[in-house]
């Protein structure tokens, strides 16, 4: 399609414009370290810069041992509750998690069951388009890459609502919890769409059933038989707790807080997330993830043979297979380092997953590489903390089978993230803090200037 399309050709004068772009973007790294620039806001240990404060949520790897800070296992809190306490204490036939833990991040505390209930059925009277917007909007145009279909549909939404730049607090929750809602038709409506009109598919646009879950309603609205068992709605919806809300440094969120700040509307400040969200090293690595399994099955020809997959994994390293990054996917953390406490938990669900779906085979290769690749990581590579699996290691995987489209995985982590954006854009909000504005530091030379005639 780039070929025959003009209006994206890259022509000789852009390969010459981009050189000089390039050669003046160079910086000396040295400079970094002379003028103690924290590059990507992080230390050389992967501690992130103290930027905010927030009372949402709180991502733990090190515990205090004799006064010594030490790495320790990895815990989530949401407001103040151990996510593992939380997943565990809800009912395992109830697949409204994710609507109780989305009370939790919003209001600060575990709902009753009348909260929960009233708080759903606000949801669900939420989760409804405008008039035409099927039409005129998600089917205009389908975008290949569906996270772009989300932020649009999110930045048109704006043009319906007739308080779109009010910002008092109980509009912007207004806001949220319709965006809460509407995040999983958009995606999913967004995706049946492009699968039409580029790949010729049956279209088939099924409206949400009110008294489902979130969970429920994706699986529902995605297939065209609208089926699923409740092991599937109930690891879809731990999968969205896990990944509603991970502290405010996270890029994406640091970004709802950033855009915030300079009072924009809602609207603006949820896309310019999903547009951080969208990138490969933040919502897009779980596919990574899976295309590098891919490869690995094709060329790791006894998959209980961990000499090979040792073997595998350590031309992962060398750059020697799958994308010749150097990296493996799904292992390690910024933050974490002994462990990934959403992997830890998210874990027992998966294999009980392949169980159900005949997938044991490949669940033990997963296992197997999640045991190797610290080893192998450790033995070829210098590291400041403890190498783990992440969430991503296994949410790719359990979404596949899921028969979730690859190209859904990343919308997937948005409507669960949306949840805790929204949480700390109401944070940010209501405190009416100051614009935020880093600092950098100029370390180009001053030059005279020459006239035309003198260049």
């Amino acid at each position: 399609m780039t070929k025959n399309n003009p209006f994206c050709e890259i022509t000789p004068e852009l390969e010459h414009l981009s050189e000089l772009s390039a050669k003046c973007s160079v910086i000396d790294p040295e400079l970094y370290s002379k003028y103690d620039v924290k590059r990507g806001l992080r230390d050389i240990n992967g501690k992130g810069v103290l930027v905010g404060l927030t009372e949402i949520s709180d991502v733990c790897s090190t515990k205090i041992v004799d006064g010594v800070s030490q790495p320790a296992d990895g815990e989530l809190y949401y407001r103040g509750y151990n996510v593992k306490d939380i997943i565990a204490g809800i009912d395992e036939n109830s697949h409204f998690g994710f609507e109780e833990c989305t009370y939790l991040l919003l209001f600060g505390s575990l709902p009753t069951k009348d909260e929960l209930k009233e708080f759903t059925n606000m949801l669900s009277k939420y989760r409804t388009l405008p008039t035409s917007f099927v039409r005129d909007i998600i089917m205009k145009a389908p975008s290949r890459d569906m996270m772009n279909t989300l932020a649009r549909s999110v930045l048109t939404l704006y043009s319906y609502d007739d308080r779109a730049d009010d910002i008092s607090l109980p509009n912007v929750l207004r806001q949220c919890l319709q965006l809460i809602s509407l995040f999983p038709l958009l995606s999913v409506y967004g995706y049946q769409a492009y699968k039409h009109y580029h790949d010729g598919a049956s279209l088939f646009i099924h409206p949400p059933k009110e008294e489902y879950s979130t969970a429920e309603n994706i699986l529902h609205i995605l297939r065209a038989d609208s089926k699923f068992t409740p092991l599937e709605a109930k690891l879809l919806d731990t999968a969205l707790i896990l990944h509603m809300e991970h502290g405010g440094g996270n890029n994406s969120t640091f970004t709802t807080h950033l855009v915030s700040s300079s009072g924009t509307d809602t609207y603006s400040a949820i896309a310019a997330s999903l547009g951080s969200l969208k990138g490969p090293k933040h919502g897009g690595a779980n596919i990574k993830v899976v295309k590098m399994f891919d490869d690995m099955k094709k060329q790791v020809k006894d998959w209980s043979n961990e000499d090979e997959i040792a073997d595998y994994l350590t031309k992962l390293l060398h750059k020697e297979a799958f994308d010749h990054a150097g990296l493996i996917y799904g292992m390690g953390h910024a933050v974490y380092s002994l462990s990934d406490p959403r992997a830890v938990i998210f874990r027992s669900f998966v294999e009980k997953l392949s169980e159900e779906k005949g997938y044991e085979k490949e669940f033990k290769l997963y296992a197997t590489v999640e045991r190797l690749a610290p080893e192998i990581i450790a033995k070829e590579r210098k590291i400041y903390k403890g190498v783990s699996p992440n969430v991503d290691f296994y949410s790719g995987f359990a979404y596949s089978m899921l028969g979730l489209p690859v190209e859904l995985y990343t919308p997937i982590f948005a409507i669960a993230r949306i949840s805790g954006w929204s949480a700390h854009r109401l944070e940010e909000v209501a405190h009416s803090g100051k614009i935020m504005r880093p600092a950098y530091k100029n370390v180009g030379e001053r030059k005279a200037y020459v006239p035309m005639e003198e260049r």
